[in-house]
């Protein structure tokens, strides 16, 4: 069953440019070529400068979970990851039937 995942990525103060051109290149990297992957959209928050989100979706919760595997192994995501002031925030969700 297709989900959506939203992310909340809180980059360090001053620096969500920076997150924002270092996120859209992984996605651009790493997002087409994944098997389940079926895109994302990112957005700025309006009342917190720092702070971007990014909602993407996928065929499957297992879909996700095993990119989110690989992606740990090969520390695709660790460059992202430096940038935030907190850990990022995914929150799963699928539509009701």
């Amino acid at each position: 069953m297709a989900i959506k995942v939203i992310v909340e990525l809180q980059a360090k103060p001053g620096r969500r440019a920076e997150l924002e051109d270092l996120l859209e290149s992984v996605v651009a990297s790493q997002g087409p070529g994944q098997r389940g992957f079926l895109g994302s959209t990112r957005y700025e928050v309006l009342d917190n400068p720092d702070m971007l989100i990014e909602i993407a979706d996928w065929e499957s919760a297992e879909a996700r979970r095993a990119h989110m595997e690989e992606s740990a192994n090969t520390g695709a995501y660790a460059p992202l990851i430096e940038m935030l002031a907190v850990p990022f925030r995914a929150t799963v969700i699928k539509q009701l039937p």
